[in-house]
């Protein structure tokens, strides 16, 4: 929240509720979308056709992504920068879009609350983008437990055969946070029952569907890229895919409308796509590339999210979004905060909105860190500055001499506050950046001729800094068989925590020369990556000791509690 804000300023649900909205047919003619194509989800919601998408005109568009220091707890805002920016060049004459992830209930429920921005930046209708939306996890889910129990059935069915599998490593989902899931046994009760196997559920923006849905180009391609996913291994140690399994058109039936894009409009009324939502910490973080290249096609400027810190999601979104699908980032945008930054410092979280200048300082090779790795990929950089009315000028005029130290613009966002006209000034910033400088092509961080394990030790000594990465003995065995089964040419999904570079989340600021400990790898054949799980991190994330849920409530037919 910038200075000028005070206990008097609305919430987030006040300021959705007194935005009028415009008819979502209104909001696509704006762009060029005929009103009789779209598939609308009541008056404010749409999914638009894949014929939309032009190729050539993505070519003469803008993208422009955002990306973060190392987040806090509470974030940095990133979100609300993601819409203020796209707020702020249309306010400033350019016909400009948001393309962002659709919430997960398990963190809205959870720790967030909600995920679709803040203040005067949000995306709309508010309520419906953080709830059920237009059923696109709902339709994940159930494509991802359709596969399993298609999977046991096939089991079930040639039990006592050589046909039956030796290993299953497909799980179901959920978009629920609840740990006590992780690890189960199903097929109780005796035969008729089923099979008892070792299972377990990962959360809905884990599940592999969840990624290749996001990186699929067609209906075609969301087809293949099912066929692909490796289900379990036979006794001679091939892998079992969906082809094997036969199925993979009726799991793209169940995904034929949550594959079209899902139109939307913010507190402003222009243009934003909303779809799909992978987790950056366990999964590669971006929204659609359908929706991404749909709002490229109608737009001059996009401006695009990547999840957490950019040593996940930035790396991520270059690395195998970028990579994979033929995009160009013009500009990058890393969103920085001094509660956040002060947290880096050393301060308690409980203190860091009090004014530390030397907590400040300690904590500013974080953001040098994030502006290296970007310039490292060879992108220009804006640092976005969040301003809070606990900020003193002095840290301001602080944090701008570190940017201008490190080359990079400095710009202060108050779209929170101001939405469009207070994210002018950034705007315009990134427009004349763009204009004048826009990033070059993309600096990979490793190429996909190299082995696994090379590609794992270059993101970790190139954009983490570690002095050495570590495979426990089942990695070290997976790294073999993912290269025998014609996998090593695949990119590479690092899921740890985003609270550090390392894989430890107690080692903050910028730390160098610490061990990465990877102690398992995942192929996600039908997303096309494989998946390096680093550290600690859990694949279906706990509920909090006061979960969000105990705070969200339905009043006289409206809704409180979400933000």
């Amino acid at each position: 929240m910038s200075e000028t804000a005070s206990k008097s300023f609305p919430s987030d649900i006040e300021i959705s509720r007194s935005t009028k909205l415009k008819h979502i047919s209104e909001i696509a003619r704006n762009i060029g979308i005929d009103a009789d194509d779209i598939i609308p989800y009541g008056k404010y919601k749409a999914k638009v056709p894949l014929h939309y998408i032009n190729e050539q005109k993505i070519q003469q568009s803008n993208l422009i992504l955002i990306t973060a220091i190392t987040p806090n707890k509470a974030g940095v805002g990133k979100t609300v920068t993601s819409v203020a920016l796209s707020l702020g060049l249309n306010y400033i004459g350019k016909k400009a879009a948001v393309a962002l992830r659709e919430p997960s209930l398990g963190p809205c429920f959870g720790m967030k609350g909600g995920a679709a921005g803040g203040g005067y930046s949000q995306v709309l209708p508010m309520e419906d983008i953080n709830l059920h939306f237009t059923g696109d996890f709902h339709a994940i889910t159930c494509a991802n437990n359709m596969i399993a129990a298609l999977l046991d059935n096939y089991q079930y069915q040639n039990r006592n055969t050589d046909k039956a599998l030796e290993r299953i490593v497909w799980r179901r989902v959920l978009d629920v946070n609840d740990r006590s899931l992780r690890n189960m046994v199903s097929g109780l009760g005796g035969s008729a029952n089923g099979i008892p196997t070792e299972m377990g559920f990962d959360i809905t923006p884990a599940s592999e569907i969840m990624a290749l849905f996001c990186l699929a180009t067609s209906e075609e391609d969301l087809q293949a890229r099912i066929e692909r996913i490796v289900l379990g291994y036979r006794s001679n140690k091939t892998p079992f895919t969906v082809k094997d399994l036969d199925i993979a058109g009726s799991i793209t039936v169940l995904l034929k409308d949550a594959i079209l894009p899902n139109l939307v409009q913010t507190t402003e009324n222009t243009t934003a796509f909303v779809h799909g939502g992978p987790f950056a910490n366990i999964a590669h973080g971006c929204n659609s590339v359908l929706a991404t290249k749909m709002a490229l096609s109608c737009n001059d400027y996009v401006v695009t999210e990547s999840g957490f810190g950019s040593d996940l999601g930035a790396e991520k979104f270059l690395d195998i979004k970028c990579r994979l699908s033929g995009l160009r980032p013009k500009a990058t945008v890393i969103v920085a905060t001094t509660a956040a930054l002060k947290l880096h410092g050393g301060v308690p979280a409980a203190d860091i909105t009090k004014q530390n200048m030397e907590a400040l300082m300690a904590g500013a090779p974080n953001l040098r860190r994030h502006i290296q790795n970007m310039k490292g990929f060879g992108q220009n950089v804006v640092v976005s500055f969040n301003r809070f009315k606990h900020d003193s000028d002095e840290e301001i005029a602080y944090l701008e001499s570190v940017c201008e130290e490190e080359g990079v613009v400095f710009a202060i966002n108050n779209g929170f506050v101001s939405g469009g006209e207070g994210a002018a000034s950034l705007a315009q910033k990134v427009v004349d950046l763009i204009e004048n400088n826009p990033s070059k092509d993309i600096n990979f961080t490793y190429e996909l001729e190299d082995s696994i394990r090379v590609k794992i030790e270059k993101i970790a000594t190139k954009i983490y800094r570690a002095g050495a990465v570590t495979f426990s003995g089942s990695a070290a065995t997976k790294l073999k068989q993912f290269e025998a089964n014609g996998w090593g040419n695949l990119p590479v999904c690092v899921a740890k925590t985003q609270y550090s570079f390392s894989d430890d989340e107690k080692k903050i600021c910028a730390p160098e020369g610490f061990t990465i400990n990877v102690r398992d790898l995942v192929i996600n054949a039908g997303a096309g990556f494989i998946v390096a799980v680093a550290g600690e991190i859990m694949r279906m994330p706990g509920l909090p000791k006061d979960p969000q849920a105990m705070h969200i409530k339905l009043i006289n037919g409206e809704i409180e509690g979400l933000s």
